[in-house]
């Protein structure tokens, strides 16, 4: 068993250090099945969520990562595709990636929604090379407590992330240190 634990702490190390470093465009699933995907996982939070049912409608733009996968023993990693939503029609198609390291051990899947509130807090994904969620401004976390009493008119952050779908076994969902990547799927 000794001789297994740096072994598997070498291949998390690679599978972290290849998710921090960006997700390839040849890995990409096709464009039809991101915004099909995108689209259910959206209409399951909106259906889920009164919150972020209410606010959908007035969001300049709406992110959405249907599954991110997400696993790791001390090092640890993640990564799924989305689609970025002006309305009912696809803008663009995304990546995210994380890579971290501590006192973690597990797998899971979840996705989330980005809802981006004006346009202001859209043209800081547009015009970044690779969007950081750390550094944006106003990013608040919608948790069920704080969605109860979210409303369009209390709602005066810029960008509002919505978990959902969670499975697995893995302590926490953070979005610190995420990467959101373009892509160009087939």
């Amino acid at each position: 068993m000794r001789k297994r634990i740096p072994v598997l702490l070498a291949a998390l190390v690679v599978f972290a250090t290849a998710l921090a470093a960006g997700p390839l465009p040849a890995r990409a699933e096709k464009a039809a099945t991101i915004e099909a995907n995108s689209r259910a996982a959206l209409q399951l939070l909106r259906q889920n969520s009164p919150a972020a049912d209410k606010l959908a409608p007035d969001a300049a733009a709406i992110l959405v990562f249907p599954k991110i996968v997400k696993g790791g023993l001390i090092i640890g990693g993640q990564y799924g595709e989305g689609a970025l939503f002006k309305g009912d029609k696809v803008a663009q198609y995304y990546s995210t990636a994380a890579a971290s390291f501590g006192l973690q051990a597990g797998l899971q899947t979840f996705g989330y929604a980005i809802y981006f509130m004006n346009e202001q807090a859209l043209n800081y994904l547009d015009n970044s090379d690779g969007w950081e969620i750390g550094t944006a401004p106003n990013v608040v976390v919608v948790d069920e407590g704080a969605a109860a009493s979210l409303t369009t008119t209390s709602a005066k952050d810029n960008i509002l992330v919505f978990f959902f779908d969670q499975k697995g076994l893995m302590a926490g969902i953070t979005i610190e240190g995420t990467k959101i990547t373009q892509i160009n799927p087939d």
